[in-house]
């Protein structure tokens, strides 16, 4: 079951949560929605590196997770946009690849190469029952 709410967080400013299954075509509705925020937020210059790191973290679930359940959050931080993605698996989101031993013909795994390449800062935190994936594009 899909379902949004209004999280209040304190002293992190705005924000929006989903929990929902993801498909091969839910980055494009969520890219949709971050870029409503950041358009409210005044933050338009942050949107197309934030889409690009939210729809490779969209892709890790619907590739990786079973089930494909996971929960975002966009959050407005003081320095501009704070972006999680939330799943069931307990195994560690990590680079696949380097660009050193990259296959230049593989179709797969640069995905957080290419977050880590756009975002200000990444990370991923071990939680109960699977992980959170963050990034996070600062502002002007």
């Amino acid at each position: 079951m899909n379902h949004a709410t209004e999280p209040l967080i304190p002293g992190l400013g705005d924000g929006y949560r989903m929990d929902f299954t993801v498909s091969e075509h839910s980055a494009r509705h969520m890219r949709r929605v971050l870029r409503s925020f950041l358009d409210l937020w005044e933050l338009p210059e942050l949107a197309d590196a934030a889409e690009l790191a939210l729809t490779e973290l969209i892709a890790n679930v619907v590739l990786h997770v079973g089930g494909r359940h996971c929960a975002v959050l966009i959050l407005r931080s003081p320095d501009g946009v704070r972006v999680e993605v939330s799943d069931q698996d307990p195994r560690p989101a990590r680079l696949a690849r380097t660009s050193d031993d990259a296959d230049p013909l593989a179709e797969g795994g640069r995905g957080l190469l290419l977050v880590s390449a756009v975002t200000d800062r990444w990370g991923t935190d071990r939680r109960p029952g699977g992980k959170t994936v963050w990034f996070e594009c600062d502002g002007k």
